[in-house]
């Protein structure tokens, strides 16, 4: 069970619940949300726990509109109240060589991302993942240091209206036993 200040619901109902959301209200997230939101991502699990993982909040409107024209043009970000640029720091990947910096960092943020998502949703707020990006131009916009490589945004707010999810594929077809 998922018991979240005064909020309980099944973690069954928290994963069906999840969706993408493009499409938000004005209504601002407090920061005790996005605090919380940080606390269930910093709770993922990591690599050898590195925790090679930093996020910038963004709420600045100027920012949020290059940041949505560095992800390709996907406006829906610029409207979003708030954005948490989710970052893989490769300084603390170090001691697993190559493939931490090319592998490890990314898991350890993708757990992150979705630990974030569930705990959002679990308190009655939407969001989307937006991986779709021009890489250099929002390192540039955020000031990144070289180390430091965006991964995802993440858009969060009151849903405007219900997002259903679309099909998925069925469990038969994704799962091999013993091998392939």
């Amino acid at each position: 069970m998922c018991s979240l200040g005064g909020i309980t619901l099944e973690l069954i109902e928290c994963l069906e619940k999840r969706c993408s959301v493009r499409d938000f209200t004005k209504e601002d997230v407090p920061d005790d949300i996005l605090m919380g939101a940080l606390w269930a991502a910093n709770l993922a699990p990591s690599a050898g726990n590195q925790q090679s993982r930093d996020f910038i909040i963004v709420r600045d409107a100027d920012i949020r509109y290059h940041l949505a024209k560095a992800a390709h043009d996907q406006h829906f970000l610029s409207e979003a109240p708030v954005l948490i640029v989710c970052c893989a720091n490769m300084d603390r990947i170090i001691m697993y060589g190559s493939r931490g910096r090319e592998l490890y960092c990314l898991q350890d943020v993708a757990a992150a991302i979705e630990n974030m998502l569930l705990y959002v949703t679990c308190k009655g707020y939407g969001s989307c993942w937006v991986g779709a990006m021009d890489e250099k131009r929002v390192a540039k916009i955020l000031l990144l240091p070289p180390h430091v490589r965006p991964v995802a945004i993440i858009a969060i707010g009151r849903a405007r209206r219900s997002c259903s999810k679309p099909p998925r594929v069925e469990i038969e077809r994704l799962v091999h036993w013993e091998k392939w």
